[in-house]
């Protein structure tokens, strides 16, 4: 059912194909897919045998949640937001991702929508990046102006991801069961790609395994290692306010931006470099040739030669996400940390992109 989502969405005219990449992926590999790609992690050997720990829940502390309500909310997050609030009318569809962006069209913050339960409600829950809690009220309460809605933080509110141990950690797998689903508050398949489960959000003095009989938890940190390893941006390490552009950061391969909805903040900028054609550089998955600690904000990447390449987001150990000029993204780069230390690193192509995007 997500799927008529995503149709109305971001693809809207786009003519991708979606699938699995091959060859594009094996060169940028060098033949190391296998090691690129981060499984979750098995926290219960006899999981299969007793059901327990088929599925990981994920505490995301540094996500956190508004709720805005009211009958203009839809209206009111239309102006503002890249993705089509129509969407979330539709009944099959309950969770919706997208940026927000400056006049200059450059991302400020990345959002995931939530639909209210229950019949008649007109709002939906927002989740954003911990850190820029106040920045996104801020933001909103600007455009507000005299939109009937109204806009409250939910610290009593948690948000967890939920993802499969068995095998590929995407939706294919059956969904897990509620034993109490009215404990959820939000219970739904992740917009971006079916690579990152579900996600849930609760009461916080709620545990998860209340009402996941066949769930264990994890470290947060695997979490973002599974990110990292498919190359996939949430927060802003990821995504640095002002600085990220839309297009770059993969906004249309994560369902998350509509070229037919209308206006919105930054959408000239957005338009125009979509019918280009034109990117010439992205927000890639990469792995280094060792576990790296430290790097200045932005460091730059380069070549063998010498030649920029791009720059350097975040990462945890050795996996991490950087923006690359496609021109290069074929080849093994170095990186130089703070202790002047030089590390290399090579790009992945991540599988859940349209199988044409062009790498040259």
């Amino acid at each position: 059912m997500a799927g008529l989502c995503f149709v109305r969405g971001a693809f809207i005219g786009l003519g991708f194909k979606t699938g699995k990449r091959s060859s594009l992926s094996v060169t940028l590999l060098l033949g190391a897919a296998t090691q690129t790609r981060i499984r979750v992690k098995q926290y219960s050997q006899g999981a299969e045998k007793n059901g327990r720990g088929q599925f990981v829940c994920y505490p995301l502390p540094h996500r956190t949640l508004l709720k805005i309500e009211g009958q203009d909310t839809s209206p009111f997050l239309q102006g503002i937001i890249t993705n089509d609030m129509k969407l979330l009318e539709e009944p099959e569809c309950a969770a919706m991702y997208s940026h927000m962006l400056n006049v200059q069209g450059r991302t400020l913050y990345d959002i995931l929508l939530y639909s209210l339960k229950g019949g008649g409600e007109h709002g939906v829950f927002l989740e954003c990046d911990s850190m820029v809690e106040s920045s996104v009220l801020k933001h909103l309460k600007v455009y507000k102006i005299r939109r009937n809605v109204n806009i409250s933080l939910c610290p009593e509110l948690s948000v967890w991801a939920v993802l499969s141990q068995q095998g590929s950690p995407n939706q294919d797998t059956f969904k897990p069961e509620l034993s109490d689903p009215g404990k959820a508050l939000v219970w739904e398949a992740d917009p971006r790609t079916a690579q990152m489960g579900w996600r849930l959000v609760m009461q916080s003095q709620i545990d998860p395994l209340e009402i996941i009989s066949s769930c264990q938890k994890g470290d947060t940190e695997d979490y973002h290692r599974h990110r990292y390893s498919i190359g996939l941006p949430e927060g802003v390490n990821d995504l640095p306010p002002g600085v990220a552009l839309p297009l770059e950061s993969n906004l249309v391969f994560m369902q998350g931006i509509s070229f037919s909805k209308g206006c919105y903040i930054g959408q000239e900028l957005t338009a125009r470099t979509h019918h280009t054609g034109v990117i010439r550089k992205r927000l890639m998955p990469v792995r280094f040739s060792s576990p790296v600690q430290q790097f200045g904000e932005g460091a730059t990447l380069q070549t063998q030669s010498g030649k920029p390449a791009g720059k350097h987001r975040s990462g945890v150990g050795e996996l991490g996400l950087s923006l690359i000029r496609t021109a290069h993204a074929k080849e093994v780069l170095t990186l130089k940390s703070s202790d002047d230390t030089t590390v290399t690193l090579q790009a992945s192509v991540p599988d859940w992109w349209p199988t044409d995007v062009k790498m040259n």
